[in-house]
């Protein structure tokens, strides 16, 4: 059984390294795939789907829908696209919506704040349907734009990891897509006749601005310098904690380096990275 395009088979073979690299899927496992109707959930479907009927290992999949309750909201484009393709689907449907205003704390992004509201009902609904993954649609593009977001804006180095045990370790939530671009995730969608749904928040449109303008950023170097963004995934990769400012990581004044004696009474003080620090002490007399 062949892939359908050359696109098709590139986003797979990205897909299954990373499924390896980072232990995504595992034999008898059921994963939820959460399927907003955007373009990466549809892609990401599609491609486990695909990859499920050609691993060597035993899984399955079932999607689900977080209807926020905006009444333009298309989830029955959504329900007849995956009974069309014999896809296992389960819609949730939630005031989400109703309740942003209520419940928002000054200065925070509606997006941010639906996204964890969200993140807790396929949280509850996982438990309900018996899966043992959780799978987000979260590509290459959005783990160095989210690096970038932390990096400007939040004061904090971090992105998101491919892999995430939740605080009560009862869930596992994966990112298949590490490695696949946002603009293969695009085209793989339209080459598969994939509804691309959009979200109904009336906020959506004016809210991501850091958002876009790194996006932007992002795009205008990797014009001028081509790899940019696969040397940035590649940094989340190479951490070098003892490079860093923060103390947790790497304590004020402590040099981590462990003394010991060499075989002929030596004092040396070997540095734990890369490099050798030697401090000879004479054992004559």
């Amino acid at each position: 059984m062949s892939y359908r395009s050359p696109l098709e088979a590139r986003i797979a073979k990205k897909t299954t390294k990373a499924i390896k690299d980072f232990n995504l899927i595992e034999e008898g496992d059921r994963v939820m795939v959460g399927l907003s109707g955007g373009k990466d959930s549809w892609a990401l479907l599609q491609i486990l789907d695909e990859l499920r009927q050609r691993a060597p290992i035993t899984f399955s999949l079932i999607a689900v829908n977080v209807d926020s309750g905006y009444k333009d909201y298309k989830h029955d484009v959504i329900a007849k696209t995956c009974r069309e393709r014999g896809w296992d689907l389960r819609i949730e449907h939630t005031s989400i919506g109703e309740v942003m205003d209520d419940i928002l704390d000054a200065g925070a992004t509606p997006c941010s704040l639906c996204a964890r509201l969200r993140r807790g009902v396929l949280y509850r609904v996982a438990t309900e349907v018996g899966a043992t993954k959780i799978a987000l649609g979260h590509h290459l593009d959005d783990f160095i734009e989210t690096l970038l977001l932390n990096v400007f804006f939040a004061g904090a180095l971090k992105a998101m990891p491919a892999r995430l045990v939740s605080d009560s370790a009862e869930h596992v939530v994966i990112r298949p897509f590490a490695y696949v671009e946002e603009a293969e995730a695009r085209v793989y969608c339209k080459e598969r006749e994939l509804p691309i749904i959009g979200c109904c928040c009336p906020a959506c449109g004016d809210l991501g601005l850091q958002r876009q303008r790194v996006k932007r950023l992002i795009m205008d170097l990797e014009v001028e310098h081509p790899g940019v963004k696969q040397s940035m995934l590649k940094a989340l990769s190479n951490v070098m904690p003892r490079h860093l400012l923060d103390t947790r990581l790497n304590p004020s004044g402590e040099l981590r380096e462990r003394a010991f004696r060499g075989p002929q009474g030596a004092l040396r003080l070997e540095d734990e990275g890369p490099g050798l620090i030697q401090i000879q002490t004479s054992n004559a007399g």
